[in-house]
Formats: structure tokens, C-alpha cells, sequence
């Protein structure tokens, strides 16, 4: 392992700011970049955090002509988006921020947007639109990472689908990709030179690999390994097609797509009806008889709300060529050396 620096909540906050402003982005624009990816750091999630500015600067479409997110077609609840070419954090909080609007005026909302890149972590809107009372379904297609079920050259993103439930306390929210390792996982291990696991990615040869830079030249698999990877496959392939509905917004060769659905639980029962009926549900889930040796049956992300509550304690560590490079990115370098 190279070495490691702690850095307070504040510190890193400050960092991530600092160096999308030597990038060139607005104050605001800063700060989206640096929230979305400071919540998965304090989520636990190293490498959907500081590092993942890195990937911004070095994303094929950085420091190409965009313009504001805006709207394309729409009927009240539903629109349909341009993303403005720019960074996938900044369109998607635009369009998370569309989605509400659209939900509070009328109940429920569908969004689709395109014309972006790298959205990063799903939950990050799920938990936030949530909050705002919503029941939220957040889908994402990708540029081509992942092999088909049977194939040895990618042919889909890693295409995750999220969902986000209010309840009487922390929302539930379930984030998950449908590859069989994350996509900025990978990105993070090549930048550092860490090996993959085994099984989740083949070389440019169409051979198993555990080198992140070959898989990077080579393609991931789909989720659920030799016997199972169709049921990855299969839901990465529903995501496309989902992804499909932004396609009048997409230029040649661009087949990212990204869609919102959110709607009020009062369109069917009072609204805090339905928050106590999933925290019952939840409760009942967890107090299932456990199999020898489970201490707990830990709901999804509840362990990302309990290590985010600590971290903004603690602080957090990242590695030094990291944060080298985003100092060097704050000084407006953009070969930042990484």
C-alpha cells in the first residue's frame, strides 16, 4: 500500500473545492462535484470519493463546449433533459433538483436526461429526493464497460439501478450496479496499481484478469459470475433500454441515458401511513432468526449511514498521490500527475 493522510471532513471538503476551481468549474459548480463525492467518501466508499475528481478532469469530455441543463420536452410531470455535456454529478443534481420540482407540483415525476457522463454514486439522489418525502426509482445507462453474458468485449455500462424509500427515520435506499465490479472501482485501482478480484473482469485477450489496467483495456463481466451472470446482464440490458428514452439528446456515439421516476406514497395511502409501514417492515426484517455466526442482518445502507455519522467525526484517509494531485489540480494544473 502507498502511503496514506488523514484529512478532516472539512480539509477534504476544502481540497475537493479548491481543485474543481483550478479546474476551471464555477464556485457552485464546485461545490456539487465536491459533495457528491465527499458523501461516498464518508459513506465508506474510498474510491467513489476525492479520487473520483480525478476521473472529471481526466473524462474524455472535459474542457469541451457545454452549456446549462435544460429542458428539451415536457408535459408537466415528465421531461425529458439536455444535459449540457456537463460533468454527470452536475446534470444529475440538476436533474434530481427537476425531479423534485415536478413531484411536488404534481404528485409524481418522470425525468429523463442525456447528453452527460458519469453520474456517480446512484443513492447520493435516491437519499436525497427521499428526504423529500418521494418514493424515488433512479436507473442509469452507461457507456459500454461490461461484457454480455457469454461475451469477451464490452458491449454495456455497469448500468446501476437505484431506489429510495422515505421512512420514519433514515430514508432506505438500494444502490446497485449491475456489473461485477464497480466501475470506479476499477478506476481507482489502476490509478493506484492495486489488483481486482478474481472473476469480475477479463484482459484484452478475452482472458480472466486481476491486473486493473488490462480490465480497463479489457471488459468487466456482468453480475452473478459463470452460472449466474445473465441475471446481470439481463437487468444491464433493461437499463439501456430505459436509457434509450434520452436518446434525441445523445451525439454519435454517446449511449449514456439516465431516468427519474418519484412519486408521493399519499397518492395511495397518508403519507405517514407508508413511512411507518417500511420502518415496520425493516424492523420485522431484521429481527429474522440469524444462521450461525451472522451477528446482525444489516439493512442496505444502513451501514453507510452509521459510518457517515463517524467519519464526519473522524475524518478520513486517502491515499497521498491522491491528494497530491488534487493540490496540484487546485493550483491549476491539470496534469495533475495521477
Amino acid at each position: 500500500m502507498t502511503d496514506r493522510v488523514h484529512l478532516s471532513a472539512d480539509e477534504a471538503r476544502s481540497l475537493g473545492e479548491a481543485a474543481m476551481r483550478g479546474a476551471g468549474f464555477d464556485a457552485d459548480e464546485a461545490r456539487i462535484l465536491t459533495d457528491h463525492v465527499m458523501d461516498a467518501a464518508l459513506c465508506g466508499y474510498e474510491y467513489s470519493g476525492l479520487p473520483k475528481l480525478l476521473n472529471v478532469i481526466d473524462e474524455p469530455r472535459f474542457g469541451t463546449s457545454r452549456k446549462p441543463v435544460s429542458v428539451v420536452k415536457e408535459t408537466g410531470p415528465t421531461a425529458l433533459l439536455d444535459g449540457g455535456n456537463n460533468n454527470g454529478m452536475i446534470a444529475g443534481y440538476r436533474t434530481a433538483e427537476d425531479t423534485l420540482r415536478r413531484a411536488e407540483a404534481h404528485g409524481l415525476a418522470i425525468v429523463s436526461m442525456g447528453n452527460t457522463s458519469m453520474t456517480g454514486r446512484s443513492a447520493y439522489y435516491c437519499e436525497m429526493i427521499a428526504r423529500a418525502g418521494f418514493v424515488v426509482i433512479h436507473t442509469v445507462a452507461s457507456p459500454p464497460s461490461v461484457a454480455p453474458f457469454g461475451g469477451t468485449r464490452p458491449a454495456l455500462g455497469t448500468n446501476p439501478i437505484a431506489f429510495g424509500f422515505p421512512t420514519d427515520g433514515d430514508p432506505l435506499v438500494i444502490d446497485m450496479g449491475t456489473s461485477a465490479f464497480m466501475g470506479t472501482d476499477l478506476q481507482y485501482r489502476s490509478r493506484i496499481g492495486a489488483a481486482i478480484p478474481e472473476g469480475v473482469a477479463l484482459g484484452p485477450n478475452g482472458h480472466p484478469t486481476t491486473d486493473a489496467r488490462l480490465a480497463r483495456q479489457g471488459t468487466l463481466l456482468p453480475f452473478g459470475g459463470a452460472e449466474g451472470g445473465y441475471k446481470g446482464f439481463g437487468l444491464a440490458l433493461a437499463m439501456d433500454a430505459l436509457g434509450t428514452l434520452s436518446a434525441t439528446t445523445r451525439g454519435s456515439g454517446d449511449e449514456g441515458g439516465y431516468l427519474f421516476l418519484a412519486f408521493r406514497p399519499d397518492l395511495f395511502l397518508p403519507a405517514d401511513d407508508y413511512r411507518r409501514e417500511v420502518a415496520h417492515r425493516i424492523e420485522t426484517i431484521k429481527a429474522t432468526p440469524r444462521m450461525e455466526g451472522v451477528d446482525e442482518i444489516r439493512i442496505p445502507g444502513e451501514r453507510s449511514y452509521k459510518t457517515r455519522a463517524r467519519l464526519l467525526i473522524e475524518g478520513i484517509e486517502i491515499d497521498t498521490k491522491i491528494r497530491d494531485a488534487l493540490v496540484r489540480l487546485s493550483q491549476g494544473h491539470l496534469d495533475h500527475g495521477a
